[in-house]
């Protein structure tokens, strides 16, 4: 699985360009493209995967970062950052205008450049989660939406109903959900990701582990196994399925 954050430069400032690469290169993002004009932006748009946009205001053609941030509003589910020299009152009330995930002024440093892509993240993923909530509720009569969870992979939204859940596994700020043959990537924290689960069938078994019950093949006093992996367990967790087999 790649976990490593996709991003597009559109920066016509090569050495400025070049020294953002660095910068995100080293701290752990996959640079999917470091462009410099809006027609460049586009194929790199259509042709790439692209978790997050960083976008120079002025460019030095007829059309600008703020034509790139429209295309994007239109046609891609993705946050974009503008990122710009000019922070006068104008200018920042036509880049307002397609409604940025963030704003950062050059000159910066690596932590502002981190700080504001981390944020601009976790604020894009929590308006697509409350978006998924508003439609799940909207439609919580319709069963089969309702049994089921949504993960993102690919630029698309894959249904996958509660029961063909194996386990959830923490992996730093990721989550890996796991089928009998395939594993999606999500960005969320345990504790909100299990409140999207039903409690009668998933459980937290171990501080990086939830597991649904009907998938449990096999049971110690240290582990448990489903399909074939074997997956820690705390003491309660333990104590919860020992106290109800055979029950």
């Amino acid at each position: 699985m790649d976990e490593l954050i996709k991003i597009l430069i559109v920066e016509d400032n090569v050495i400025i360009a070049d020294d953002m690469q660095s910068m995100l290169e080293e701290i752990g993002y996959n640079i999917v493209a470091n462009v410099i004009d809006y027609e460049s932006a586009i194929e790199a748009l259509e042709n790439n995967e692209v978790d997050l946009a960083l976008l120079d205001v002025i460019l030095a053609t007829e059309r600008t970062g703020i034509d790139v941030g429209k295309y994007i509003r239109e046609n891609k589910n993705i946050p974009f950052i503008f990122v710009t020299s000019n922070s006068d009152k104008a200018t920042v009330e036509n880049a307002k205008s397609v409604k940025p995930n963030g704003y950062l002024v050059k000159p910066f440093e690596q932590q502002d450049l981190f700080t504001s892509i981390e944020i601009a993240l976790s604020n894009f993923n929590e308006q697509v989660a409350e978006a998924a909530t508003r439609a799940e509720q909207a439609s919580e009569n319709n069963s089969i939406l309702r049994n089921s969870i949504f993960v993102k992979k690919n630029q698309h939204y894959h249904r996958i109903a509660f029961d063909d859940i194996h386990y959830v596994k923490a992996d730093n700020v990721y989550l890996e959900v796991h089928t009998k043959d395939k594993s999606y990537l999500v960005r969320s924290a345990m504790k909100d990701y299990i409140e999207k689960l039903p409690s009668h069938q998933f459980y937290r078994a171990h501080k990086s582990y939830i597991v649904n019950l009907d998938h449990i093949e096999a049971i110690n006093t240290r582990d448990i196994v489903i399909n074939g992996e074997t997956i820690p367990i705390s003491k309660d967790f333990r104590d919860f399925v020992l106290s109800n087999m055979n029950s």
